[in-house]
């Protein structure tokens, strides 16, 4: 399915975004394969919980794989589609008596991107799961690859750093009691109350990754940005690593934001921090100069 125009903004965790020259929403990998043969230079998400778009809107093809959300349990083995919500696969799997995908139960991603960047909390990863992907490669077309050739590491994959999209995951769980696994599911669930803020409050998550042996939000906490404001959006006041749209925010407010937090923990600790947000745009100068800065393009 091919929309024109597509208004991004309200599909978008930021809830910032202008519109999209082409969406194309396939239902299965064969549609996809179909579209990106098609439109070889699309860019590829799910539900755009991590992805800033810019306000200015996007001239190319964005393929959104969120349709593609066909899930299959075979005994300890659950295969799923890009498009499924990792909160919707925790519950299932919890329902069948499966552990493993714990962590999952508060994102607001898709198993896609959450296999694209190797998700995780409470120490639990993708990487911990996952016994193979089927991805698109532009040279070989769909292919299975297993953990290994997923090539994981912290926040990253394989397809981070080639042009590789996640179709489809195939995750090994293990047998325990639906007490035991919903109980991990509720301390994971009360810490992210806690310690993140609710999705009614437009944002994309962790802003920044955690430096090796280090905290993002401790950097950023120490270099004093809780609460910085710039145009429509703030930096959260519980928690220094997360962004806040207070309701009119543009995407060059979150990624000035962003470049301000960034300096800060440069010029105190001499630390770079990388972005764990995506972004999707390129009309804007301003933005593009920001975006080269931090490495976001």
């Amino acid at each position: 399915m091919l929309e024109t125009d597509y208004d991004i903004k309200k599909m978008t965790s930021f809830r910032i975004g202008g519109k999209i020259a082409r969406m194309y929403f396939p239902a299965s990998i064969e549609e996809f394969v179909e579209i990106i043969e098609k439109e070889p230079d699309a860019f590829v998400g799910g539900n755009f919980s991590n992805i800033l778009v810019s306000s200015d809107g996007y001239d190319g093809a964005v393929i959104c794989t969120k349709r593609i959300d066909t899930i299959k349990f075979d005994g300890n083995i659950v295969t799923a589609g890009a498009g499924v919500r990792g909160t919707k696969l925790s519950k299932l799997a919890l329902e069948k008596e499966l552990s493993g995908l714990e962590f999952m139960i508060a994102f607001p991603g898709s198993v896609g991107g959450e296999v694209f960047m190797n998700a995780g909390a409470h120490g639990q990863m993708i990487a911990d799961v996952l016994k193979s992907a089927r991805v698109y490669c532009p040279d070989k077309g769909v292919v299975t690859l297993n953990n290994s050739d997923m090539e994981f590491s912290y926040r990253t994959s394989i397809c981070q750093r080639k042009p590789y999209s996640v179709l489809e995951a195939e995750f090994v769980l293990i047998s325990s009691t639906k007490d035991n696994i919903q109980e991990r599911m509720d301390e994971n669930l009360s810490f992210r109350q806690n310690k993140q803020p609710s999705l009614t409050l437009p944002n994309c998550g962790s802003t920044f990754r955690n430096p090796e042996g280090d905290s993002a939000g401790r950097l950023l906490d120490e270099a004093g940005v809780k609460g910085l404001k710039i145009g429509g959006a703030h930096v959260w006041e519980n928690h220094a690593n997360f962004i806040i749209n207070d309701g009119d925010a543009t995407s060059l407010d979150i990624l000035s934001l962003m470049d301000e937090m960034h300096s800060r923990v440069k010029d105190k600790f001499n630390i770079e921090l990388k972005p764990e947000v995506r972004y999707l745009g390129g009309k804007n100068e301003k933005e593009v100069e920001i975006c080269r800065k931090l490495n976001l393009i």
